[in-house]
């Protein structure tokens, strides 16, 4: 669409309703018509009836044409072969109207290039503007009947001076549909960029709380026939733990969800424990910059949820240094294939950061218990 209009002054704005274009055009371009009472009146001044009747009715037609033709060409986008008949129309109708009332019947050409500025290439309304000012102020003084002296630079100064306010007043229409749309499309971007928050935060938040139920759900099972007590108080920490959940999805969607570094430590403790995982974990946090606090939490939960779900290990010792932190495990280490969404949108948080996000297999383990295990690590830079 955007090829099919590449050197036009001004594209109208298609995103409102087909008819209310043409409706604002009659009203603004309406006003201007008032220069046309000058060729009406010479009209009738120093003519014959015939001529006076023949050039008002030019004039009367070049005004309807231009109310009524020209928006059509603007907006309804009928083609380059349309917009050129509908200018060669109202040449047609001022040089007719010039031959029938005389020099003041090539006023119109003020519209002519007005409607040029709108409906054609820019090239070609410029050329069209300019040949008119110069034939409008040199040509009348070689017409006999018109009884013209000298070259009348007033028709020619009022056709460019037209046009430039008319171009100008265009380019300001231009910059705010296109202002308009840049705010358009950055509402649809945030738009998408919550969404994608959303998705990621509801991923994160109901894998690990639905993990953590579910290793909990497992060991009340086991316990119930064992250890009946200590099996019922798991099952009310699952359902603490499925309320807790809810709350947390529902502060996730309003965009309030705060994830804290020692209260995911915590947590990560008593999954591990419920799971039979041996557990390594920092007990101070006190080092850990504010900023990062946060994002350190979201490595806790994803690396901790992804240890049980997936790693069969049966041993985590996570490193916390000032800028960085490190979850490792004994487990089997990475399957292959794609990571999945929880470390890409932990890797999302991270770059937000200024950091990095490592994840994979040991390469050279220092402690024989952790062959084939896995890495995650995040370090943000100071």
């Amino acid at each position: 669409m955007e090829q099919d209009r590449p050197l036009k002054w001004f594209a109208p704005d298609v995103r409102g309703p087909a008819a209310d274009g043409p409706k604002r055009w009659r009203r603004g371009g309406g006003l201007w018509l008032f220069y046309l009472a000058s060729p009406l009146a010479s009209a009738w001044n120093h003519h014959t009836l015939l001529a006076s009747i023949v050039g008002t009715v030019l004039v009367l037609a070049f005004a309807w044409c231009y109310l009524f033709l020209v928006p059509k060409a603007w907006f309804g986008h009928r083609g380059p072969a349309y917009d050129y008949a509908i200018v060669g129309v109202l040449l047609a109708l001022t040089v007719a109207s010039s031959v029938a009332i005389g020099v003041t019947g090539l006023t119109p050409l003020i519209f002519v290039g007005t409607a040029a500025i709108f409906v054609l290439p820019g090239r070609v309304s410029l050329s069209l503007i300019l040949v008119s000012a110069v034939v409008s102020s040199v040509l009348p003084q070689y017409v006999g009947p018109w009884h013209v002296r000298g070259v009348q630079w007033g028709l020619g100064a009022a056709i460019v001076l037209a046009s430039v306010a008319v171009y100008g007043f265009s380019r300001l229409i231009r910059a705010n549909h296109e202002l308009a749309a840049a705010r358009e499309q950055v509402a649809t971007l945030a738009a998408e960029q919550e969404r994608l928050r959303i998705a990621r935060d509801l991923h994160d938040l109901l894998g690990h709380s639905l993990t953590t139920v579910t290793v909990k759900a497992a060991l009340a099972a086991r316990l119930f026939d064992q250890d009946p007590a200590r099996a019922r108080a798991e099952i009310g920490e699952v359902e603490q733990l499925a309320r807790e959940s809810l709350a947390d999805v529902r502060a996730a969607v309003a965009g309030f969800r705060d994830v804290r570094l020692g209260t995911e430590l915590a947590t990560a403790r008593e999954v591990l424990a419920a799971a039979g995982i041996e557990a390594d974990l920092p007990g101070v946090v006190d080092d850990v910059p504010t900023e990062l606090g946060g994002l350190f939490g979201w490595v806790v939960r994803e690396g901790v949820t992804n240890v049980v779900r997936h790693s069969r290990a049966s041993r985590v010792t996570i490193t916390l240094h000032t800028r960085g932190i490190e979850v490792v495990d004994n487990g089997r280490g990475c399957a292959g294939g794609a990571p999945g969404h929880g470390l890409a949108g932990l890797a999302e948080r991270a770059a937000a950061l200024g950091g990095q996000l490592v994840a994979g297999p040991l390469d050279a383990p220092t402690d024989a218990t952790l062959a084939n295990g896995f890495r995650l690590r995040v370090d943000v830079p100071a």
